[in-house]
């Protein structure tokens, strides 16, 4: 699709039919973490803690939607501070992910007692169609995967016997742009939501998300996105900006973004140097 847009000097979501928003929308994602003293990092731990550096976000950056990455504490203290983070912030938009870490039982006792909260949904709180099935339908929570349903057999089974509410789209997971087109109106058909997942991706991927998220008629939540973590960036003029909690769709031709050479063979060495994911 780059390339068939550079060749005929049109964007991507040009291409596929006409882009229907110039700017997606963007969740805050939160992570618990130890300090990091190389760069700065604060340890983000207690609940205090928590709700300090989701103020710092959204300061920084205007979101309106955050989202709690949990899974790593037991469930009750976790709701403590998913709580806390809906207190700071009355009025904005909630959603909550511990990465399928939890049993069944968890699952439902979890979800019950966010009920009253301004949840745009529930992720994975377990593993598999049939836990998030028993799930959702012992608690008024709409649920969201980015694990369960990640192909489209797995997204006729979720049809035909309903176990989440929101599927979360990704050009990789899906195998580019084109089938999560396809999957983001069979969930239409369906009236199943949809929403952007985030894979950590560097502002490459992160065009082909903007690029496909423009495109999809009945996209009504905002996106995830790990990229307000990264330091920078391995394209021409760095980092894409948050703009009131939103990024702007590239205008330029094919996904509108070039790789910077010089930065890519930096980070390659890094990499080479390091290994994935240091910390």
């Amino acid at each position: 699709m780059d390339l068939l847009g550079q060749a005929w000097g049109a964007p991507v979501s040009e291409i596929l039919g006409g882009r229907l928003r110039d700017r997606i929308e963007f969740a805050s994602y939160l992570f618990f973490r130890y300090s990091n003293p190389k760069n700065g990092g604060g340890e983000v731990r207690t609940v205090n803690q928590l709700v300090s550096h989701a103020q710092e976000l959204k300061s920084k950056h205007g979101f309106k939607t955050h989202k709690l990455k949990g899974g790593v504490f037991p469930p009750p203290y976790e709701l403590e501070c998913y709580r806390a983070i809906a207190e700071a912030f009355p009025g904005d938009h909630l959603r909550f992910d511990p990465n399928c870490t939890w049993s069944t039982e968890q699952g439902i006792q979890f979800a019950r007692a966010i009920e009253g909260l301004n949840n745009d949904y529930l992720e994975d709180p377990v593993f598999g169609l049939n836990g998030m099935r028993q799930v959702r339908e012992k608690s008024r929570m709409a649920l969201a995967t980015n694990t369960t349903v990640v192909n489209f057999e797995q997204l006729a089974t979720n049809v035909r016997d309903p176990a989440v509410d929101v599927v979360l789209l990704d050009t990789t997971f899906w195998g580019g742009i084109r089938p999560c087109l396809k999957a983001a109106g069979i969930c239409d058909t369906f009236q199943l939501g949809v929403s952007v997942h985030s894979s950590g991706e560097l502002g490459i991927q992160l065009a082909s998300m903007l690029h496909m998220a423009s495109l999809i008629p009945n996209l009504s939540l905002a996106a995830d996105a790990h990229y307000h973590e990264l330091v920078d960036d391995i394209i021409e003029g760095g980092k894409f900006h948050y703009q009131d909690g939103a990024i702007c769709v590239p205008t330029g031709a094919g996904l509108g973004v070039r790789v910077d050479r010089e930065k890519l063979v930096k980070y390659g060495e890094m990499y080479r140097r390091l290994g994935p994911y240091h910390l």
